[in-house]
């Protein structure tokens, strides 16, 4: 099955893909490797989740912002890589796969659970791309994030054409 059909299939819709809020570009494409940006969990122009895990956000509240960032990251996929730009869920099935993620986790000390939070984001990549979408990843704490954001997704795909 292909990607835009998987996405379909699961009932989500692709955001409008988030602008860049500083001096860089939502992805940058050189050969067959197309890297997004960090992804903010912002749905309808807010932010979902701010502040630390586990004592302003619980660890299923990061988890599900962390799921959003990665439909950001989608958005701007489908976006880049759709014919003619404009967007449309053909974009995602010019990836070959996913090859990594870096997930970023506002952490109150001594929070360990990073993965878990990550987990929102990865697991999106395997439901939509199917075992093209299990990759690399990264999960690492931060004291503070852009905007106040609890998480950050970076995406990283092989791409074809």
């Amino acid at each position: 099955m292909l990607p835009s059909a998987r996405f379909a299939a699961l009932g989500l819709a692709l955001p409008t893909p988030p602008k860049a809020v500083a001096a860089y570009i939502p992805a940058c494409r050189t050969g067959n490797l197309l890297y997004v940006s960090g992804q903010l969990p912002f749905d309808s122009g807010k932010l979902l989740a701010t502040g630390p895990v586990p004592s302003a956000v619980t660890v299923d509240a990061a988890k599900a912002a962390a799921r959003q960032c990665g439909l950001n990251a989608l958005a701007i996929i489908a976006d880049t890589l759709s014919a003619g730009g404009g967007g449309g869920l053909q974009g995602l099935d010019r990836v070959a796969r996913v090859v990594r993620l870096g997930v970023f986790v506002c952490s109150d000390a001594g929070f360990i659970q990073q993965p878990q939070v990550a987990n929102g984001a990865s697991e999106l990549m395997e439901q939509v791309f199917g075992e093209a979408g299990r990759h690399a990843r990264a999960a690492v704490g931060s004291i503070a994030l852009p905007l106040g954001a609890t998480v950050e997704v970076e995406v990283l795909v092989e791409v074809t054409g």
